[in-house]
């Protein structure tokens, strides 16, 4: 019996066109640097053609810190692998929600595409359930670790967990060590402040003590998600676990704090207009003192953007301090089989390479994320990729249960929380009552999403993340 991890225990060509966007995208290089496909992709293996005899399998992923990586393995994996099935990747870009709406309606979904929203795939019905392809051993292997409403819905397993990404504040001990300062912040008044100092001290060389890729929402949700759960107890993306409502109250601190740096002069120029991949770049090249993201970096700073900057991690600063709740460890999903795809059982057999021991163990010792899977932990040596040891987890980060955050949005009237806080980070604005805003509209819209069945997430009073503290570290 599985078990329920919770507290409590539109066509073709816009399809090639969104693919081939994917040089900007979320976390890392442009798909066309690592090899992997970028145009043409999705129809050709939809469609179940073949190629030289060979059954092509499409597979979509938001995923770009990893992408070197991944691609050599499925390069083996088309090299090796006896049921005569290429596989094509295709890395996306921030878009990638879009894209898979887009390819579902236009009939040109991918075989085999990272889980974005467990609630809104299922009930928009592109993925398909796995119960029937697992076998004992496998029923085993991650019956301990799958969570509702990430993994299974009502019983039926859509994806396994795979690894989870530490959340930490990133920083350059060079700039600190120019700037007089002899730790990273533990407060966000000491985040605001250290910025400052950095900016004095390294601007007259192009250094500034802070940014995040303010191009998408992507960059106030990566500060946030991480500052707002190490802070408090009672929710994620401002949800409210004990309430079963929206309050994003929870964010204020670090809105705050972000658009303090920007009035400051401390953030990077050009912030408003920043990826991720051109952040990393600028921190490779010594230009930024601090920013938030997860333990992919280690990875990306050995592959992607290898660097001689003298960096490190550090858990998140919080408005006092202390650290109340715990850092959400965002994962618990990974990758399904589409029910548009005509070679399930191919795709199965891709699933099973991803996620056997071997690749697992490898993927986890590199240091692009932190396993979730039991026999992946007791098998791997702990990871020695330079920077890796600021990112392993440690009692403050845990697993949280799955927020209707998603599902929400697909019902929400207007503008979505993540722009609208960055635009305030960006231009300033009335605060309170752009929060009060906020929390009116996502409530009712999170009331229509729970009417008509797109989340059955309920409140649980009992809820307290504190306590969630200790579950992860390893």
């Amino acid at each position: 019996m599985f078990k329920q991890w919770g507290y409590t225990a539109l066509g073709a060509t816009l399809i090639v066109g969104l693919a081939a966007c994917s040089s900007s995208g979320n976390d890392g290089a442009a798909s066309n640097a690592q090899g992997a496909s970028n145009s043409g992709t999705a129809s050709a293996s939809a469609s179940g053609q073949s190629a030289g005899g060979k059954t092509k399998i499409a597979y979509w992923t938001p995923d770009r810190h990893d992408a070197v990586f991944m691609q050599a393995k499925i390069d083996e994996f088309n090299k090796t692998n006896p049921d005569n099935i290429e596989v094509e990747m295709t890395v996306m870009a921030d878009n990638y929600p879009d894209a898979v709406d887009i390819a579902f309606a236009s009939k040109q979904a991918p075989d085999v595409l990272q889980i974005n929203n467990l609630d809104t795939y299922v009930k928009k019905g592109y993925i398909t359930p796995l119960n029937t392809y697992m076998d004992d051993a496998t029923k085993k292997r991650f019956d301990s670790i799958l969570i509702e409403n990430k993994n299974m819905i009502d019983g039926q397993i859509y994806s396994f967990p795979n690894i989870g990404q530490t959340w930490r504040l990133i920083y350059n001990k060079d700039l600190f060590a120019k700037a007089g300062i002899a730790a990273p912040p533990k407060t966000l008044a000491e985040l605001v402040e250290d910025a400052k100092k950095i900016t004095a001290a390294g601007k007259a060389d192009g250094a500034y003590g802070f940014a995040s890729n303010f191009k998408s929402a992507s960059g106030f949700w990566r500060p946030s998600i991480t500052v707002s759960t190490a802070s408090g107890t009672t929710g994620a993306e401002g949800y409210n676990f004990q309430t079963g409502q929206f309050d994003f109250a929870s964010v204020k601190d670090i809105a705050i704090a972000l658009r303090q740096m920007k009035e400051d002069g401390s953030m990077l120029p050009g912030v408003e207009s920043l990826d991720m991949d051109p952040l990393r770049a600028q921190f490779a090249q010594g230009k930024i003192g601090m920013y938030i993201n997860h333990s992919g970096e280690p990875g990306v700073y050995k592959d992607q953007f290898p660097t001689t900057v003298n960096w490190a991690a550090a858990l998140p600063p919080t408005a006092d301090g202390q650290i109340h709740g715990a850092i959400n460890v965002v994962g618990g999903s990974y990758i399904g089989i589409s029910n548009d795809s005509p070679n399930k059982d191919k795709a199965w057999k891709f699933l099973q390479y991803v996620y056997s021991l071997d690749l697992q163990k490898e993927y986890y010792e590199s240091g692009y994320g932190v396993s979730l899977i039991p026999d992946v932990i007791q098998a791997a040596a702990t990871p020695s990729l330079p920077g890796i040891e600021g990112f392993l987890p440690t009692k403050y980060d845990a697993l949280y249960p799955a927020t209707p955050l998603t599902a929400t949005e697909a019902d929400l009237e207007g503008t979505k929380y993540g722009d609208v806080l960055t635009k305030y980070v960006i231009t300033g604005g009335d605060l309170d009552k752009l929060l009060a805003d906020l929390n009116t509209r996502y409530n009712a819209a999170l009331a229509k999403a729970r009417a008509d069945g797109t989340t059955k997430i309920q409140a649980d009073p009992s809820f307290d993340a504190s306590k969630l503290q200790g579950t992860l570290a390893q």
